[in-house]
């Protein structure tokens, strides 16, 4: 009778603790392996966060000029250089060539490995009749029936830090298609 009794309340067996080790084990890795792509989940929507201010500021810019022509030297083909920006854009300068110059020098400051290559190559502000379509970028200046596009681009480590599917190399973009009337 004693020993039925010592048998009863013996606690825990080594097998029922071993089995409740894994499944300790495996809910702790799977909160590490979360964690880690958690923070390029996150790095990615802080940058994209950013390139989506400086698109919306951008355009409201170019809106209050009232259009978007090369003649106001509001357009920014790929593969070309930004104007120069003035000494200081502080108080706003009233040209919009300069104001422009004074937004790209943020958006390199704002965006991460943003150098003059990627400004000159990655970046662009376009009349265009297709979306997206980098080929013919600039390509009208028809501006009743077509939209500003802008494109706006960052530099990563890695291609693991970027959720762009139009990713090239480790240059991730974020591009927008507005109509300004």
């Amino acid at each position: 009778m004693q020993t039925s009794a010592l048998r009863r309340s013996g606690g825990f067996s080594m097998i029922e603790v071993l089995v409740s080790l894994i499944i300790i084990a495996v809910g702790v890795l799977g909160m590490v392996a979360l964690q880690s792509k958690a923070i390029p989940y996150t790095q990615d929507s802080v940058q994209r966060n950013t390139a989506i201010m400086l698109v919306d500021d951008l355009v409201d810019i170019i809106r209050t000029a009232g259009t978007c022509t090369t003649a106001n030297n509001c357009i920014k083909p790929p593969q070309s250089s930004f104007p120069t920006a003035p000494g200081s854009c502080i108080p706003t300068p009233t040209d919009l060539s300069a104001q422009i110059a004074c937004w790209a020098a943020q958006a390199s400051r704002a965006l991460p490995g943003v150098t003059a290559t990627v400004l000159s190559n990655s970046f662009y502000i376009c009349r265009s009749l297709v979306p997206g379509d980098s080929q013919t970028a600039c390509g009208t200046s028809n501006t009743t029936n077509s939209e500003v596009e802008i494109q706006v681009a960052w530099t990563v480590k890695s291609s693991a830090e970027c959720l762009d599917p139009n990713l090239v190399g480790t240059t991730c973009t974020y591009r927008i298609r507005t109509r300004l009337r």
